[in-house]
């Protein structure tokens, strides 16, 4: 078999190298990747109930989104390198260290994952498209929705449901399909649009309420006791928690550092995620109390501090407000799905059948998917326990990555052979056994069992939140100890 042959097989054009010139990402395209990757209802939530609801000291919950940052920055820029040096995705990053064949499947754990959570996420996307719809009717004709066609429900949902999921579906696969530049303005502009929204929010709110939140914010900081065990306990599970949310993202990171200028722009965003988590702190933090504040003024009555923003706009009550607010929600939501569900699942699928599909085919798969995934959400996955199941799959994302660190920078001494990574000839570098490296796959499994502990074994519960850090450290030296031989 002819080199070019062999290249033939395992080579896909959207999946190649990318060229030098047609890499234009710079440190501001990162930090608005990771902008996108914390712009969520689930990372409002998070941040501004670590912040406000849990009884934690404001400068420990800082103090820890400091650390959290600092790690997700390292780890995503070790892992992210090979892929900015290359120009390759993660799928065919994993053959150096699992074999041509063993990458195909190995990535496959990271494809399933962002398949079934592309359709649940876009099941919620849908849900804003669904509330936008029906306030539109109801200004139009506020007896419309009694009729019989719009009570009448599938598998949880009534007609304007399935429209807006479908319709959800389509635009999501029309807008991410067009290509890197594309996608790079996508994440650009919902950055700075969820940026600015959350500003010009917090403008209404201070209008005449800034010394009230100022006070509440002061009131809410406390130095006394800083340093002692509960503090640095409260540290030490704060820091697990936000590095857990960040955690599925970082091992696909080189899908987008791929197209990063050079190592010291891909360095430089990374870190920028920090100031990511310092400015949604201060946001997310203000716009709670502001709405505290405001909803008392109104007697509003509230049982306990709101920190989802659709209980916020939701208990305010004004339309106008719920119009604009979901439009925000909608687009931080659907960067998001992007980020961490539809390019990994893509490129995922254009290694594993890298002759069969180009990104429309690819990306029709995961529509279709994407379609059964959420339509079965509401009957059967979410009283199933599937969450579980996808924290199972999970704890093989640390150990890959550790195992992608050690060979990268321990034993390939961060030096790939281009022209093998595509090659299946048996005297490739990157064969191996019949296209599996055993020592790759052994030592993926030995970080699982680790990680996976976490979760089944109860004893363990407590460590769940560093079930990433502990696969991943477990699988690099297991993998450096076989490997270096």
């Amino acid at each position: 078999m002819s080199q070019e042959k062999a290249n033939i097989n395992l080579t896909n054009w959207d999946i190649v190298g990318i060229n030098p010139n047609d890499k234009n990402w710079t440190s501001g395209d990162i930090f608005c990747f990771w902008a996108n990757n914390i712009q969520s209802l689930i990372g409002f939530s998070l941040i501004a109930s670590l912040y406000l609801v849990y009884d934690l000291n404001i400068i420990i919950v800082l103090t820890a989104c400091i650390i959290a940052g600092f790690l997700v920055a390292i780890f995503s820029h070790l892992i992210g390198q090979p892929s900015q040096k290359y120009g390759l995705p993660f799928p065919v990053i994993l053959r150096s260290a699992f074999g041509i064949n063993g990458a195909r499947y190995i990535a496959m754990l990271r494809g399933l994952v962002g398949l079934c959570m592309f359709g649940v996420q876009t099941f919620f996307i849908s849900k804003s498209i669904g509330y936008l719809i029906r306030i539109f009717i109801f200004n139009v004709d506020d007896t419309i929705l009694e009729e019989e066609i719009f009570l009448t429900f599938l598998m949880g949902m009534d007609l304007i449901d399935w429209i807006s999921f479908i319709f959800a579906l389509i635009l999501q696969f029309y807008l991410f399909k067009q290509g890197q530049n594309f996608i790079k303005y996508i994440l650009n502009f919902s950055a700075w649009f969820v940026y600015t929204g959350l500003a010009v929010f917090i403008i209404i709110l201070a209008g005449e309420n800034s010394k009230e939140i100022i006070s509440a914010f002061k009131l809410s900081i406390t130095i006394e006791n800083f340093i002692s065990k509960e503090n640095f306990l409260a540290l030490i599970s704060i820091t697990g928690t936000l590095f857990a949310f960040f955690s599925i993202v970082i091992l696909n990171i080189g899908d987008f550092s791929r197209y990063v200028k050079n190592s010291s722009e891909n360095l430089k965003g990374n870190f920028s995620i920090i100031i990511n988590l310092l400015i949604f702190s201060f946001a997310s933090v203000f716009i709670v109390l502001g709405a505290d504040i405001v909803m008392a003024k109104q007697l509003l009555e509230v049982e306990q501090l709101l920190t989802n923003p659709t209980d916020i706009i939701g208990k305010i009550d004004n339309s106008y407000l719920t119009v604009i607010a979901i439009m925000f929600i909608l687009i931080a939501s659907g960067s998001s799905n992007l980020i961490a569900n539809y390019i990994p699942a893509q490129n995922i699928l254009l290694n594993f059948f890298p002759k069969s599909f180009n990104k429309s085919s690819a990306g029709l798969l995961i529509i279709i998917l994407g379609l059964f995934f959420g339509g079965l959400w509401l009957p059967i996955l979410s009283q199933s326990g599937a969450l579980s199941i996808i924290d199972t799959f999970g704890s093989f994302f640390g150990p890959i990555a550790g195992i992608i660190i050690a060979d990268y920078y321990l034993i390939k001494n961060k030096e790939y052979i281009s022209k093998d990574i595509f090659s299946d000839l048996k005297s490739g570098t990157y064969f191996y056994s019949n296209g599996w490296h055993i020592k790759g796959l052994y030592s993926m499994i030995i970080g699982f069992i680790f990680a996976a502990s976490t979760i089944w074994n109860a004893d363990l519960r407590f460590l769940q939140s560093f079930a990433w850090l502990i696969g991943a450290l477990v699988s690099y030296v297991t993998y450096y100890l076989l490997a270096s031989d």
